[in-house]
């Protein structure tokens, strides 16, 4: 928009659009599927605090807060958990159905504590107050990780970072090898 444009658009009344092509306000850039499921989370876990009684601002939130959300989401998960005393405990594809409850996955609650830490330091929370990356919420969902794995007969490894096999980055800086290739090219 030019200067002018931008007086004419404070002459408007309320209420009033342009016509021409002309817009007031640009639309935003839509958010990414991961800001929008941050943001959701965010919300999602503001409300938890409202709704706690007494209320607990957010100023006021530390991690036993986090601690009792991530248990209470426990509720809506979708993944079964045996327990000790289950018949299917450490089976990975029991041949029945059981009664032992569902939890929310590891995997969804570790990636949860993510996007959660990042909109707290977003939204003007200090890195060294963030409740998020406290480390009772790591030793809890390492004991989540572990009891998990255990109850369904899954184990998580780390995964190993693999190495390239690039022939051609191994013969640079090497000159017999590099003459080596040489040598078969020719021949070829």
């Amino acid at each position: 928009m030019n200067p002018s444009t931008i007086v004419m658009a404070k002459e408007l009344p309320e209420g009033s659009s342009r016509s021409g092509g002309e817009q007031l306000q640009q639309n935003p850039a839509p958010l990414s599927r991961y800001e929008s499921q941050k943001r959701r989370d965010w919300n999602t876990f503001g409300q938890y605090l409202k709704n706690q009684r007494p209320p607990v601002a957010l100023s006021q939130c530390n991690c036993n807060h986090v601690l009792e959300f991530l248990r209470y989401l426990d509720q809506f998960g979708k993944t079964k958990v045996h327990l000790h005393g289950c018949v299917f405990f450490g089976q990975p594809d029991p041949p029945a159905p059981c009664t032992c409850p569902l939890r929310q996955a590891w995997g969804s609650l570790d990636a949860l504590i993510g996007r959660l830490r990042a909109a707290y330091e977003e939204n003007g929370g200090s890195p060294e107050n963030n409740p998020f990356g406290n480390g009772a919420i790591r030793l809890y969902l390492r004991e989540v990780k572990e009891c998990q794995a255990k109850a369904r007969g899954i184990p998580y490894k780390k995964k190993k970072k693999r190495k390239l096999n690039n022939p051609i980055k191994a013969t640079i800086g090497a000159p017999a090898a590099t003459d080596q290739h040489k040598n078969l090219m020719q021949a070829s």
